[in-house]
């Protein structure tokens, strides 16, 4: 088990789990920029990612019509690669900005004084350039698609640019979070149709509510110290409404890609997906104490599921009208 990292050893982040690859895999000289790129934390880039892949999965099998081969109505294998790579590197080179925007905050904050700015283990010149060769990678993925979407993905980078910074000034960082992390909601269907429609528009105001939902959980871990530092969140600003509003959040959520679905004439069996998806969310509110700060960070890392399911019924849609005529 490695220690949690401080000014006087390199250790593992104190949100980080105990043995992971990163820390038994990679050389002691690499740990700072995995965690600065959250390599040990991987629910980030996976939370990330699911709006690229449910995006591509309903732009796929949108308007499907009769004898229509299977392959035809799945996402492309290679745009679901590029969109795997492009959120670990997008993720990683925000998630490097934040720290350099957040350094004075970090080191106020018991979970976060153990990240490798505020403990002393790189300094912000390399976080800077790590930020640049992140990015470099995000563009190359990015170049892969058609020019709509290269212009829509840029356009992305302002949302990134002010979100360190809304925890400073609004009640609402998690808004913020939310248009950043969505945008692949938009992406995928941009990059197969080469433009924006009601379907993605929906999935994409859906997927903001889903995020507000979730990072208000994983917020609740840090209200204590955020409260003395001056940091504002959706979790201080619920506090014990919190269960209330995530049941709109998320069912808000459940509502705008339902329309999504039907907007796109998404086989039925989809939808499938979108009830164990809300099944989930419910399960979260049901049994969330958000004063138990391992619980919230249990039941924020829990919305992978929530990505799975929803993707396996957009999928399972797909093939059921390919296979369809043969029953």
């Amino acid at each position: 088990m490695e220690p949690v990292q401080s000014k006087a050893a390199q250790g593992r982040v104190a949100d980080a789990p105990n043995r992971h690859w990163v820390y038994r895999v990679l050389p002691r000289a690499i740990w700072p920029y995995a965690q600065l790129a959250r390599w040990d934390r991987p629910i980030g880039w996976q939370l990330l990612l699911w709006p690229c892949w449910w995006s591509a999965a309903l732009a796929a099998s949108a308007y499907p019509r009769p004898g229509d081969p299977l392959l035809s109505l799945l996402p492309a294998p290679l745009y679901l690669v590029l969109f795997l790579i492009g959120a670990i590197a997008m993720r990683g080179a925000g998630c490097t900005y934040n720290d350099i925007v957040d350094q004075d905050i970090d080191s106020q904050v018991e979970r976060t004084r153990s990240r490798p700015l505020p403990s002393g283990q790189t300094t912000r010149r390399r976080a800077w350039l790590f930020l640049v060769l992140q990015a470099l990678v995000g563009l190359a993925v990015l170049l892969q698609f058609n020019g709509f979407a290269i212009l829509l993905g840029v356009c992305s980078l302002g949302i990134v640019a002010v979100y360190p910074f809304m925890k400073r000034i609004s009640n609402w960082p998690q808004l913020f979070l939310g248009l950043a992390f969505s945008w692949g909601a938009l992406m995928g269907w941009a990059v197969e149709f080469g433009d924006l429609d009601g379907p993605a528009i929906m999935l994409y105001i859906g997927s903001i509510l889903w995020v507000i939902g979730y990072d208000t959980i994983y917020a609740h871990q840090d209200k204590e110290d955020d409260a003395i530092v001056g940091v504002r969140s959706t979790a201080r600003l619920f506090g014990d409404n919190t269960k209330t509003w995530l049941a709109g959040l998320y069912g808000g959520t459940l509502i705008c890609f339902a329309i999504a679905f039907a907007s796109a004439q998404a086989p039925v069996v989809a939808l499938a997906g979108l009830i164990a998806a809300g099944a989930h969310m419910a399960r979260q509110i049901a049994v969330l104490d958000i004063d138990d700060p391992d619980q919230c960070l249990r039941l924020f890392r829990s919305n992978n599921q929530v990505g799975w399911l929803i993707f396996l019924g957009l999928i399972g849609g797909a093939l059921w009208v390919a296979l369809k005529p043969l029953v």
